[in-house]
């Protein structure tokens, strides 16, 4: 392991290995296709190669054929124990000197009973974070302050995402379509948990909030790219709002005030998992 440690921080240090790297752990637990890696990086195929060669062989990076594609996940218990040892060796037995790093979600603010913050975010801020806002706020919104944003937003709601949302009995009244740039200023909420529910915003580079909130990414295909009649282009939206549906029932299920940062860390990774068939258990979404 000591010696395996300072060839994966020599793999890292090359700053567009790093890259893929960054890109794989917002996708977690997605396996990335390698043209749509190339393609968010923009890098040749060939370039690409030659990056993930280097994670595998340094073990950071897993691998998996699927037909012809090549598809690649972050190997997250190689991620665990590189930062294990860096702390462990920085911290000497003397862990507060590293308790930061490893704090709550909750950190100085934690107070019985008060709201967690909450950010879904995807590309147009038009359907999947629309419907992953209305559904938390709608299931808990005694517990969670929940916002949604766009890294590139949309002018208006899409009309099935609104149509879906009124059936299921949601107020779609003060819903509107939002930049993220209105949740970085100084006034802005201090989130707990960001979560992306598309590809295309994981795979851009993550803003730096305050306060290191838990983030993980719940991808889920997009209905407004869905074709077909009207009643097909519905039973999409219909779809992905199950699919968040089902993941928030596992959220709230989670003893917040119970969990670790690291056990709160993979609980919101597994959800990614969770879909319509599934059957979240309380504390255990998985």
């Amino acid at each position: 392991m000591e010696q395996l440690i300072p060839h994966r921080l020599t793999v890292l240090g090359h700053p567009q290995r790093l890259a893929v790297f960054r890109l794989l752990m917002r996708r977690y637990p997605d396996r990335v296709p390698a043209t749509e890696l190339a393609a968010a990086l923009d890098v040749k195929p060939n370039t690409l190669s030659s990056y993930v060669k280097a994670l595998l062989e340094a073990g950071m990076v897993t691998q998996e054929r699927v037909g012809t594609s090549l598809r690649y996940a972050a190997h997250l218990e190689a991620a665990r124990e590189t930062i294990d040892y860096l702390l462990n060796d920085c911290c000497r037995g003397r862990p507060e000197i590293c308790a930061p790093a490893v704090a709550s979600p909750k950190g100085e603010h934690s107070m019985p009973d008060r709201k967690y913050n909450v950010l879904f975010i995807c590309t147009g801020n038009s359907a999947r974070s629309i419907f992953a806002e209305s559904i938390l706020r709608h299931m808990a919104g005694d517990r969670f302050e929940v916002h949604s944003a766009g890294t590139k937003p949309q002018s208006e709601l899409n009309p099935f995402a609104v149509a879906v949302l009124q059936q299921k009995g949601h107020d779609v009244s003060a819903l509107r379509a939002k930049n993220i740039a209105e949740f970085r200023g100084p006034d802005a909420p201090r989130f707990d948990f960001v979560f992306t529910v598309c590809d295309q915003a994981a795979n851009e580079e993550c803003p730096t909030w305050q306060g290191q909130p838990i983030s993980a990414h719940w991808g889920l295909p997009d209905p407004v790219k869905a074709q077909g009649s009207d009643a097909e282009r519905s039973l999409a939206f219909q779809q992905a709002y199950g699919v968040l549906h089902n993941r928030m029932l596992g959220f709230t299920a989670l003893p917040l005030d119970a969990l670790d940062r690291m056990s709160l860390q993979w609980a919101v990774d597994d959800l990614a998992r969770l879909t319509t068939t599934d059957t979240p258990t309380e504390g255990s979404p998985s």
